[in-house]
């Protein structure tokens, strides 16, 4: 099987929404990292070169260069159904969303990738423009930022551990 850099749709058409880096920090990609590329961020975030990266789909990054990613762990279950996770550029590691839906709900609440794992959704002030994207795109999903990270976290709370667990030495 190929590996698929083209974005969903959905993420995609989020990727368009305008904003302000100052009020979320937050760059998004065109494309999914290719494999090659997957494989060398992997080895050199856990120093561990067995490592390949393909149980990740990175689609955006913050401004120190931390990625945000669909962590690829729901057998048979499309990208957009798929936890979103933080890699941060100084170690820091969370999952952040349950999918994709819930990761628009996130950014609705003003909470960036990296916020969502340093802070966690306290200082969340909505966003007028994801918001607006969101009740389009995923009204049944509708919850807070605090509400979208209990969620994950609740679901995958050994994610960081697992994670820890791969690195090297």
């Amino acid at each position: 099987m190929a590996f698929a850099t083209q974005l969903p749709a959905a993420l995609q058409s989020l990727h368009e929404v305008e904003f302000d880096m100052d009020e979320i920090d937050y760059e998004p990609f065109e494309a999914f990292f290719p494999a090659e590329e997957n494989q060398s961020w992997i080895r050199a975030w856990t120093g561990n070169e067995a490592l390949d990266g393909s149980e990740y789909r990175v689609f955006g990054q913050d401004g120190t260069g931390g990625y945000a990613m669909f962590w690829l762990v729901r057998d048979g279950q499309p990208v957009e159904a798929q936890p979103v996770v933080f890699f941060g550029s100084e170690g820091e590691v969370s999952v952040i969303a349950s999918n994709l839906d819930d990761y628009m709900w996130l950014l609705a609440g003003g909470i960036g990738p990296l916020e969502a794992t340093e802070y966690g959704a306290d200082d969340a002030k909505p966003h007028e423009a994801f918001a607006a994207f969101a009740k389009e795109h995923a009204p049944a999903a509708e919850k807070s930022a605090a509400e979208v990270l209990e969620k994950a976290r609740a679901e995958f709370p050994d994610f960081e551990q697992r994670v820890r667990g791969m690195c090297g030495e």
